[in-house]
C-alpha cells in the first residue's frame, strides 16, 4: 500500500541521485569495455526503471511498505546480476557492489553499508571460488569493499545526521509560520468582532491601529519592540485629524492636515492605497515627529462610494517591511474599519438626531409658551382688567361701560383668532386632507386675519405632485418658521412665498421679503450667544436638512430677505445638488 507524506524525504532523492551516478559510471564503463549490448546489459536496464520508479516516487512524496529495506535489497540484487552477467572480477564492471553499499549508508547509515559490503563480498569471494586464478582478486575487492563501505557509513551518519537537523529546522519553522498564520487569523476575527461589535469612534480607531500592528507582527515577544508606527485619520471640519495612533509624539496627536498635497491627497482624491518611500520628503507627513526614522509606508483611504472618512496610515524604518502579504491584511482591515465607522458615524447621527428632536421640542415648547405669554396670555389679562373697569363703570356710567363691553368682545375675538392661528400651526390638519397648496394658502389666510400681514403665493402643482407627504409637512414647516420670522422681526408690508421648479428634478423654495433684512454673517457668528432668541435659523437650516435640500440666505440691512431652499425630488438630482461635478 503506497503513503503519501506532506513533505519530501531528502534521503530518497539523495539515494537517487547517487544512483543515477553509478548508472552513468556503469553505462560509461560497459561502452570502454566494448561490453554495451542488450543481451548482457539486461540487469542495467532494470536499474534504470527501478530509478525512474524510485525518482515518480520521489516526486509524489509516496513511499511503499519497507521502503528503505526494499531499496537496498533491489540494488544488492540487481548489482550482484549485472555483476554475475559481466564477467564478474575480470569485466568491466567488478566495482558494481559499490552501489548497494552507498544505499544501504544512505538509508541505514553505518549498518546498512557494512551489511551491503559483507553480502557483496560474499558473492564475489563464491564467484572467485568457482573461476582459477580470482580467489586472490575476490578477498581483495572483498577487502576494498568492507573498507568502502565503513568510509561511506561513516559519511552516510554524518549527512543523515546533517538532513536530521535541517528537516527539524524547517518543521520549526514551518510550525512557527503556522502558529503566526494562526495568530494573524486570530487577530483579524478579533478585529472583525470587535469593529462589528462596538459603536463607539474611539474605540474602534484603537482597535484598528491596535489589532492591525498584531495581525502584521503576531509574535508577542516582539511586538512590543516593533519600530511599527501607524495613525488613523478622520476628516473634521474640512481637515484630517488624528483619532487615533501608534508610536506618534503627544505634539503629533495635534497635528492636522489639509491634505492638499503629497500622499495624503493622493490617497483621498484617488481612492487607492498607497505603498510609499521617503516619507520625510512629504510636504504633510513630513512634520510627524513620529515618522522620521521610517523610510517606507502604506496609506489606505478610509472610503464608501463617494464619502471618504480619512485615512489609515502606516510606516516602518524597514524598507521593505510592507510585502504584498501584508499589504493584503492591511487592506482586509482598512475595508473593515471603514465598515465600523460607517456604523459608528450612524450610530452618532442617530445620537444627534435624538438630541436635536428633543430640542426642536423642547424649542417648540418655548416657543408655544413665548407665543402664548406675548398673545393670548396678555390679551386675556387685558380682558380681566376691562372686566374689573366695566364692573365699577356699570354703577356710575352705563354708557360708558357699554363702550368697554364693545372693546372687550374685540378683544375676545382677536384673542380667539391667535389661538386658533395657534393651533393650525401646531397641527394643520387641511395639509393631511387637502395637500401642501390648500395648507400655505390657510397659513395666508390667517396671517391676513390675524396680524394683517400680507402674504403672496406662487407654488406650482407639478412640484407638490412629486412630494410625498413628509416632505410637503416639512416645506410646509419651512415656510410657516420663515414667514413669521419675517412678520415678526422684517416690518415688511409683503412677504412673497414660492416654490417652482428651476431645473430637472430639482425644486426651489423660496421666501422673500420687503423689510429690514439684516446682516446674515454677523447674525450666524453671534447667533449661539443670544440666549433669549429662538431657534429660527437653526430650524430652517435643520428643516432643510430632512427633505435633503441646500438652504441659503440672502439678505443686507435694508434690503430685505430672501430664504433659498433648493429641494431634490430624486436620488440623482440630491447626488447633483451636493455633488457638483466641473
Amino acid at each position: 500500500m503506497l503513503r503519501k507524506f506532506d513533505t519530501p524525504y531528502m534521503a530518497d532523492w539523495f539515494a537517487i541521485s547517487l544512483r543515477w551516478v553509478v548508472l552513468v559510471g556503469l553505462v560509461v564503463s560497459l561502452g570502454l569495455g566494448g561490453k554495451l549490448d542488450l543481451y548482457t546489459s539486461w540487469p542495467l536496464g532494470l536499474l534504470i526503471a527501478w530509478n525512474l520508479v524510485m525518482t515518480a516516487f520521489a516526486g509524489l512524496n509516496m513511499r511503499i511498505p519497507y521502503h528503505r529495506l526494499i531499496s537496498m535489497v533491489a540494488d544488492l540484487v540487481l548489482a550482484g546480476a549485472f555483476f554475475a552477467v559481466q564477467g564478474g572480477l575480470r569485466g568491466p564492471a567488478a566495482w558494481a557492489g559499490l552501489l548497494p553499499i552507498l544505499t544501504g549508508s544512505i538509508y541505514f547509515e553505518l549498518l546498512g553499508a557494512a551489511l551491503s559490503s559483507i553480502l557483496f563480498a560474499a558473492f564475489t569471494i563464491f564467484l572467485g571460488t568457482r573461476a582459477e586464478g580470482d580467489l586472490v582478486l575476490a578477498w581483495v575487492v572483498s577487502a576494498t569493499l568492507v573498507i568502502l563501505s565503513l568510509m561511506f557509513g561513516f559519511l552516510g551518519r554524518r549527512l543523515i545526521v546533517h538532513m536530521r537537523k535541517n528537516r527539524a529546522l524547517w518543521e520549526d519553522s514551518e510550525e512557527k509560520k503556522r502558529a503566526m498564520q494562526a495568530e494573524r487569523m486570530r487577530a483579524i476575527y478579533e478585529l472583525t468582532t470587535t469593529l462589528s461589535s462596538t459603536l463607539s469612534y474611539k474605540r474602534v480607531l484603537e482597535s484598528a491601529i491596535n489589532l492591525s500592528a498584531t495581525t502584521l507582527n503576531p509574535d508577542p515577544d516582539q511586538l512590543l519592540t516593533d519600530p511599527l508606527a501607524g495613525a488613523v485619520m478622520l476628516f473634521n471640519g474640512g481637515k484630517l485629524r488624528i483619532g487615533s495612533a501608534r508610536r506618534f509624539t503627544t505634539a503629533d496627536m495635534r497635528t492636522s492636515f489639509d491634505a492638499a498635497e503629497g500622499i495624503l491627497k493622493r490617497a483621498t482624491d484617488e481612492g487607492d492605497p498607497i505603498l510609499f518611500k521617503d516619507i520625510g520628503y512629504d510636504p504633510e507627513l513630513g512634520r510627524v515627529v513620529g515618522l522620521r526614522n521610517c523610510t517606507s509606508g502604506y496609506c489606505f483611504p478610509l472610503r464608501s462610494g463617494l464619502n471618504v472618512y480619512g485615512v489609515m496610515l502606516f510606516a516602518h524604518p524597514d524598507p521593505d517591511y510592507f510585502t504584498p502579504e501584508r499589504c493584503d491584511l492591511l487592506d482586509i482591515i482598512g475595508r473593515q474599519a471603514v465598515i465600523a465607522i460607517q456604523n459608528a458615524r450612524l450610530y452618532q447621527d442617530l445620537v444627534e438626531e435624538k438630541e436635536r428632536m428633543i430640542e426642536i421640542h423642547e424649542e417648540a415648547r418655548k416657543k408655544l409658551a413665548r407665543d402664548l405669554h406675548d398673545g393670548p396670555t396678555q390679551s386675556v389679562a387685558a380682558m380681566a382688567m376691562r372686566l374689573n373697569i366695566i364692573r365699577r363703570m356699570m354703577a356710575k356710567n352705563i354708557d360708558g361701560a357699554a363702550d368697554e363691553i364693545v372693546k372687550l368682545e374685540e378683544l375676545a375675538q382677536r384673542t380667539t383668532k391667535e389661538i386658533r392661528h395657534m393651533l393650525f400651526t401646531l397641527r394643520p390638519l387641511i395639509l393631511e386632507s387637502q395637500g401642501l397648496i390648500a395648507a400655505v394658502q390657510s397659513m395666508a389666510d390667517k396671517m391676513m386675519e390675524t396680524y394683517g400681514q400680507k402674504v403672496t403665493l406662487n407654488i406650482e402643482e407639478r412640484v407638490t405632485t412629486q412630494l410625498e407627504m413628509g416632505k410637503q409637512g416639512v416645506i410646509f414647516y419651512i415656510i410657516e418658521e420663515a414667514v413669521n420670522n419675517a412678520r415678526k422681526h422684517a416690518s415688511a408690508p409683503v412677504i412673497a412665498v414660492s416654490l417652482k421648479l428651476v431645473e430637472t428634478g430639482i425644486s426651489l423654495l423660496e421666501i422673500a421679503d420687503n423689510g429690514l433684512g439684516f446682516d446674515v454673517k454677523a447674525m450666524s457668528e453671534s447667533y449661539d450667544k443670544r440666549k433669549n432668541s429662538s431657534l429660527g435659523m437653526v430650524n430652517l437650516r435643520e428643516r432643510s436638512e430632512l427633505v435633503n435640500g441646500l438652504l441659503q440666505i440672502d439678505s443686507a440691512p435694508g434690503k430685505g430677505t430672501r430664504v433659498h431652499v433648493y429641494i431634490p425630488l430624486t436620488e440623482d438630482a440630491a447626488d447633483r445638488l451636493h455633488h457638483p461635478r466641473a
